[in-house]
């Protein structure tokens, strides 16, 4: 059973719909966050992805900015910087200026792929392989930099020394559960498209979790695909646009975010691929009541402290509206009404 009281939050990548312009897509971002903050969703964070002419989420620090700068109250982050792509000093730099622009408001989270393919990584930071090997060590030297003890240090960072930007580990495989676990951090898994590991990645995270200064407790949170419209029917119709978008980076597609269409058969067998399927696994797809009873289930199983939701859809109105639907949701569910 549901017991304590879930926060639910935003996952963006900015996607790029078929005819949409990137200033269009970023102006649409801060358009959901601000819809996401009336909800009383906790936090937005935007994802890290270069060398994609269909996703606007590259400079992550300065789409934070962005929104942080139009929006009141919701947490704003990463989700994640991509570590390895980075000098962490630089990294340090940039969110020690965003945690003083927006004191207690701003959250990093960290991975360590390169959200990108391997030849633009190499552009991007030509050691790159040596860097996500020492992703540990780069995630303590940002910690570092944090510390109001790095005060005395001959390297500082005094614009982030005593910010206290909470730091996240994100992870996709089992890895960086155990890099977690070990620093007393929280965890965030990518279970939006990197299904396979979850359960294992969350049991590990739990079992070897060390309490620290950070975080008394585990603290996870899983990605999900959401789509909530009026009618299974509906949703089921906007779940096309996502579908071929997968089909799409299985085949090497470049094709912005297409409109939605009739749920033919065609798209459902290319749903039931076992690659698209395995991909799309933790897709919550339908009118509220159908979707509050998979999210019900999927809380249950996991355990997770929190949700950070993915809403690929092409057209704004409707992102806007499963947002405000899926707030209801969990504010449903935190109440504890079925």
């Amino acid at each position: 059973m549901v017991s304590e009281k879930i926060a639910y939050s935003i996952l963006e990548l900015s996607m790029v719909s078929q005819g949409q312009s990137f200033k269009e897509v970023l102006n649409n971002s801060l358009t959901l966050a601000k819809e996401a903050e009336n909800q009383d969703y906790e936090r937005f964070w935007f994802a890290e992805h270069h060398n994609s002419e269909n996703v606007g989420s590259s400079a992550t620090a300065v789409l934070i900015g962005y929104i942080a700068e139009n929006t009141k109250r919701i947490r704003v982050g990463s989700g994640g910087i991509m570590l390895p792509n980075h000098a962490p000093l630089i990294i340090a730099e940039q969110f020690g200026t965003l945690a003083r622009l927006y004191p207690k408001r701003i959250d990093l989270g960290l991975g360590r792929a390169p959200g990108t393919d391997q030849e633009t990584a190499r552009e991007i930071r030509p050691d790159f392989m040596q860097a996500a090997h020492s992703f540990p060590r780069e995630v303590a030297k940002i910690q570092q930099y944090f510390s109001a003890e790095n005060k005395k240090a001959k390297v500082r960072v005094p614009i982030a020394e005593g910010t206290g930007i909470p730091i996240y580990i994100l992870g996709s495989s089992t890895d960086s559960a155990h890099l977690a676990a070990k620093e007393g951090l929280p965890y965030a898994f990518a279970s939006h498209f990197a299904s396979t590991h979850l359960y294992n990645a969350l049991r590990i995270y739990k079992q070897e979790f060390r309490p620290s200064e950070f975080l008394k407790k585990p603290y996870t949170i899983a990605g999900v695909n959401v789509i909530v419209a009026d009618t299974d029917e509906e949703a089921q119709q906007l779940f096309t646009s996502l579908i071929r978008m997968f089909v799409g980076v299985l085949t090497g597609g470049k094709e912005p975010l297409l409109p939605p269409t009739q749920m033919t058969e065609e798209i459902h067998g290319m749903f039931n691929h076992p690659s698209v399927h395995q991909m799309l696994k933790f897709s919550f797809v339908g009118s509220k009541q159908t979707v509050k009873t998979q999210i019900r289930e999927f809380l249950n199983d996991t355990e997770a402290n929190e949700l950070i939701v993915v809403s690929t859809m092409y057209g704004l109105e409707d992102r806007l509206k499963s947002t405000r639907l899926f707030g209801e949701i969990m504010k449903e569910i935190n109440q504890g009404k079925h």
